[in-house]
């Protein structure tokens, strides 16, 4: 049962190295058709709105990128009656407009995984629209929190990971147009439309792929160095992006639902 000190409208899923962002919360362990989230999760006040925290891979990194429970994660933020999702990732640079430290607002998304359970979707005839992946809502209050400071747009590719890419694939990926390269974005976002809440990416550049770059390539150490460097500044920008929310009634990250017959649960709806 949600009650006013559980409930919460904005999520935060904090990615690699970022593990905690409320200074004052409660946690709540939540039980969900699809198992256990990564961690419980903390609902605390960011700028007088009620927000729930969660780290995607867990308090200790016990979840690498191809077995975190999505469906459990964005099941249970939606339970506790969460709408609007902040999703800030560590990525790679695939094109030369991006580089190391840039935090960018992907507006496209390209899968490459291959074996995650991307929908919630299991009987009946459920087809979720795509074509505009992230919010417009929710990442243009991200590009309104630092106009200077935050890009707007680009296409970032999920691999299943764990593993970096080859660079042939890298090259590959970079000649396809692809700005940015990630392990974690799928099935998140396709999850969280299809439980009727607005979701947007916040992609922090920590390194360019092994075929954007001559040397050894990318390796772990220097992304989690780089992502930790910045967490004071993406602790700011989500603070500022949530006093910038809009109001999600009416959002089509929601209305994409009206009127079908959905064969699974949203909780809260």
């Amino acid at each position: 049962m949600t009650t006013s000190a559980t409930r919460a409208d904005i999520a935060v899923i904090g990615g690699t190295g970022f593990y905690s962002f409320l200074a004052d919360y409660d946690e709540i362990e939540v039980e969900t058709p699809y198992g256990a989230p990564s961690a419980p999760i903390a609902v605390g006040e960011v700028a007088g709105r009620r927000v729930a925290f969660l780290p995607r891979h867990g308090k200790h990194h016990d979840f690498p990128p191809h077995a975190i429970p999505y469906r459990a994660n964005l099941w249970a933020l939606r339970s506790l009656g969460v709408r609007q999702v902040l999703a800030p990732c560590a990525v790679g640079g695939l094109r030369p407009e991006v580089a190391p430290g840039d935090v960018v607002v992907p507006d496209q998304l390209v899968d490459r995984t291959h074996r995650r359970i991307n929908s919630f979707v299991e009987t009946g005839a459920v087809h979720l629209p795509f074509a505009d992946p992230y919010c417009a809502g929710v990442g243009g209050a991200v590009l309104a929190a630092d106009p200077a400071g935050v890009k707007d747009g680009g296409t970032m590719v999920v691999i299943e990971g764990p593993r970096f890419s080859t660079r042939a694939e890298s090259r590959d990926y970079a000649a396809s147009g692809w700005t940015l390269i990630n392990m974690t974005g799928h099935p998140e976002a396709p999850l969280a439309r299809e439980l009727r809440m607005c979701y947007a990416a916040i992609a922090l550049v920590t390194d360019m792929d092994a075929g954007a770059e001559s040397g050894h390539g990318v390796g772990q150490e220097e992304v989690f160095a780089l992502f930790r460097a910045n967490l004071e500044r993406l602790t700011g920008l989500l603070t500022g992006a949530i006093e910038r929310l809009p109001d999600p009634s009416g959002c089509t990250c929601s209305t994409w639902a009206e009127g079908l017959e959905l064969t699974y649960e949203v909780p809260g709806a």
